[in-house]
């Protein structure tokens, strides 16, 4: 079950996911001292512990390690409101009150998708019986 992330650790892993490839402590760092001040060991510390909590996966690349999303964004956000669900007695209720919330572009997508997982669901059509 995927868990909220820390202030630190949901920028960091902004920044993988739209970075969509294998990325260094450096690089991360480098893209975040713009806009705060962050020593390397602190960055460090944050992807090596994403790492052990699962969330990030690690390749050795020289005395560095290059550290990728063990998931995509999407997938961990589905777990999020799992987790959050799973706390309802009643999962029904939130997931309406979330789709009053959305706007006529995503209720559309929304439709879509659900259109298409009905359409995946259905068994498909079986050889049709001769007519005597």
């Amino acid at each position: 079950m995927a868990r909220q992330l820390g202030e630190l650790e949901a920028v960091v892993m902004d920044r993988l996911w739209t970075w969509e490839r294998p990325t260094t402590v450096r690089e991360v760092l480098d893209d975040l001292i713009e806009d705060r001040k962050l020593a390397y060991t602190t960055v460090m510390t944050v992807m090596d512990n994403l790492h052990r909590k699962g969330v990030l996966s690690r390749e050795p690349d020289g005395r560095a390690y290059r550290y990728s999303p063990v998931r995509t964004r999407a997938d961990h956000t589905a777990d999020l409101i799992a987790s959050v669900l799973s706390t309802s007695d009643d999962r029904t209720a939130p997931l309406l009150r979330f789709v009053e919330q959305m706007d006529p572009d995503e209720l559309a997508r929304l439709r879509a998708a659900l259109e298409r997982l009905g359409a995946a669901s259905e068994p498909p059509p079986g050889p049709r019986r001769r007519q005597r």
